[in-house]
């Protein structure tokens, strides 16, 4: 099948279906979210279903990935994320708690995909974990659907790995730059004890950036829906978890962080984009990590299927406001370009997205 056929055919089947159901799983969260009893949890949890469903909408697209349709993974994806983007806003509102406190928050993300671990106390440090039960029906939701999976069984050590990667998320929001910057390099160094490898370089906060975001998390659960005991899904779980984690998580990070660039700044907040020298270097760069996405994603096997789901979070980045201003428009296009024509063609579409959903700063 070309890529042009390819493309049709799961952008209709994201559309014509996939959308309608995010939009019943996301109801039901919300409405979870609108119970819960301690009023900053309940704000965390609806503004970040509100703020963020273009990550969730995003993550419910690699549902397209395995040839047939499987609500079970849309829901499990769904509820990731939602878990994920929900962790993140408790995470940087209580960063004032400490690190213990954003750690063991986010062992929810590990607990998560593991049907068979013991459940732990998520709100350990926080001192106020009254969110009726919301948390944790997320992860018994994501439980549930993992071990429906046809192939999870498979896939499972590779999953465990990049769940473990959700750990770095307690570090991006300490308050003090100076300590940050010390935790996140050494956590790299204990997982990458070299920067270099067969591909080329990379960066300690390139690194740190990858693993924040949990794109390789998202393209295992694809995989483990595969037919059980398929070859296909033998070969290429190697494969997949280093293109992902190696180039296309960190190209969508540092492109979520290159949108949020003036506002980090204003508000004295972490931006990984902003430990490049300057922008000029800065857009260079993350143009590599986009080529060596949309090159690592085209090889694997189902290649246009990954390269339609990386390509749209690269145009959903490159659709937002904040990286059409006058300052950052040259960047921008030439961010555009280096994702080749897909990109240029689905930039229009995610910015009527955004129109539609009211996302156009998110």
């Amino acid at each position: 099948m070309s890529t042009a056929a390819t493309v049709t055919r799961a952008l209709a089947r994201e559309l014509l279906w996939g959308l309608r159901q995010v939009s019943r799983e996301v109801a039901m969260w919300r409405a979870l979210a609108g119970a819960i009893p301690d009023a900053d949890l309940r704000a965390d949890a609806l503004s970040a279903l509100a703020r963020k469903r273009g990550n969730i909408n995003g993550a419910a697209l690699f549902w397209t990935l395995p040839d047939k349709r499987n609500a079970n993974l849309l829901g499990v994806l769904v509820a990731y994320e939602v878990l994920a983007d929900y962790l993140d806003c408790v995470s940087e509102r209580g960063a004032g708690r400490g690190i213990a406190n954003g750690q063991q928050l986010h062992l929810a993300l590990e607990d998560a995909l593991d049907p068979d671990a013991p459940l732990r106390d998520y709100y350990r440090f926080h001192h106020c974990g009254r969110d009726g039960g919301y948390l944790l029906a997320l992860v018994h939701s994501c439980r549930a659907g993992c071990a429906e999976l046809p192939s999870y069984e498979a896939v499972k050590p590779h999953i465990a790995r990049a769940a473990a990667l959700s750990r770095v998320l307690a570090h991006n929001h300490e308050p003090d730059p100076a300590l940050r910057e010390r935790r996140l390099t050494e956590w790299v160094g204990s997982h990458w004890p070299t920067l270099a490898d067969e591909t080329g370089a990379a960066s300690w906060f390139e690194r740190a950036a990858g693993a924040s975001a949990w794109l390789t998390v998202l393209a295992m659960l694809a995989l483990a829906a595969e037919p059980r005991h398929s070859a296909h899904v033998e070969q290429a779980a190697q494969a997949t978890y280093d293109a992902y984690l190696r180039w296309i998580a960190p190209a969508g990070a540092m492109l979520d962080s290159y949108g949020d660039i003036a506002e980090d700044r204003a508000h004295g907040d972490h931006s990984y984009i902003a430990h490049y020298p300057d922008t000029q270097q800065a857009v260079a760069r993350v143009g590599e990590l986009v080529r060596r996405s949309r090159h690592s994603a085209r090889a694997l096997s189902d290649g246009p299927r990954h390269w339609l789901v990386a390509a749209c979070m690269i145009a959903f980045y490159l659709s937002k406001d904040s990286v059409r201003t006058p300052a950052m428009r040259a960047g921008t296009r030439e961010l555009a370009r280096a994702g080749g024509p897909l990109v240029r063609t689905l930039l229009p579409v995610l910015r009527l997205w955004r129109l539609a959903y009211g996302q156009r700063s998110a």
